[in-house]
């Protein structure tokens, strides 16, 4: 059978976010009692993601309620998915777009028993993470899995692990550059941050490809922008507890910039979609930090979303892996994770 006569079930792979105010502490909780995230074992993990979540709720929830009380994840990636059908529509894939959130609905369980009743020949795994992590689309390829399992869904399934510097994407996100980066250069040379989600140093150095990969993302938007003499660094924010976090971080970088009298462009290269750590991170928090530093100008870059450039990107690799005969497919065999990257799932495949 050829894949335009197959049919398709393409599941996006997303954090999720809760819808409410009472739906933060579950949320917390289910982010906390993820093996990948708390590495620690039962009934460890347990007690300390309900003593975490239970402690962090009420802050939490005052960062929600900058953004109406819930996170807009959902109905961003759903924006997102309906996109991506008519892209591979135009593309001649006939391929249903379901959505599987990882801490909030609809999350696994949900999203295969809808699978399993449209009846595909094959499934597609798509994660929203251009870089692959242990921490996000290992973790909810994992939990796919067992839910797979749990329900006997038996179509044959691929995953697109990553696609760090897809072209789409990173045209799409240099045009969303331009723009603000002009603004912000009215006033000086402007320092363009490169800012990812961090992750504790513990886990890149036990073989996670996260930060090389979004070092390559940053390469290719400064390759892409072609600007000359860019003042630009790669950076990572939300670092929270103990544990020593990958760096530079973000807001030291911001406090950097702001001694240096630069004006700052930073850019979301690790998110898709606008969520609570653009939305309220970087445009209230870091923003707010940046003019107390006394930064001459603050810009925040836009996420890619539903953009056509980036949709486009996407469908150009989901036809790709279609057409393959991988269970995994990499963003681009010319370029495999270095070998000490032992979390990269094609060394697994």
């Amino acid at each position: 059978m050829t894949e335009q006569a197959k049919r398709y079930a393409v599941v996006l792979f997303n954090l999720g976010g809760p819808d409410g105010p009472e739906a933060v502490r579950p949320f917390l909780f289910n982010l906390f009692n993820d093996p990948s995230i708390l590495r620690v074992p039962n009934p460890f993990r347990f007690f300390l993601a309900s003593l975490i979540s239970r402690r962090r709720a009420k802050e939490a929830t005052k960062i929600y309620e900058h953004i109406g009380g819930g996170s807009p994840l959902l109905p961003n990636t759903q924006q997102q998915a309906d996109a991506l059908k008519r892209a591979l529509d135009e593309r001649g894939l006939n391929a249903d777009i379901h959505i599987a959130m990882r801490y909030w609905h609809p999350m696994a369980m949900e999203t295969v028993t809808a699978v399993q009743e449209s009846d595909p020949d094959e499934v597609l795994l798509v994660p929203l993470y251009p870089q692959y992590s242990t921490t996000t689309t290992a973790s909810s390829v994992r939990v796919w899995h067992q839910a797979v399992r749990q329900v006997g869904l038996t179509a044959p399934t691929r995953l697109l692990c990553c696609y760090p510097w897809q072209p789409g994407f990173i045209a799409s996100m240099a045009d969303l550059i331009r723009e603000p980066y002009a603004r912000a250069a009215e006033h000086g040379q402007p320092r363009v941050l490169f800012s990812s989600h961090g992750l504790p140093e513990r886990i890149v150095e036990a073989g996670d490809p996260y930060q090389w990969q979004c070092e390559q993302t940053a390469a290719a938007l400064v390759e892409a922008l072609a600007i000359d003499d860019l003042d630009w660094v790669g950076c990572y924010q939300s670092q929270v507890g103990p544990l020593k976090w990958i760096g530079p971080a973000t807001e030291d970088e911001i406090v950097r910039a702001a001694r240096d009298k630069r004006p700052l462009v930073v850019v979301p290269i690790a998110f898709v979609s606008e969520h609570s750590e653009t939305l309220v991170e970087l445009d209230i928090e870091y923003r707010e930090l940046a003019e107390e530093a006394g930064a001459p100008a603050y810009e925040r870059v836009p996420t890619v979303d539903a953009g056509s450039g980036f949709i486009g990107g996407l469908a150009d690799e989901i036809v790709v892996l279609a057409r393959g005969d991988q269970a995994v497919c990499p963003a681009d065999t010319s370029r495999p994770c270095p070998a000490q990257h032992s979390g990269c799932p094609l060394k697994a495949a």
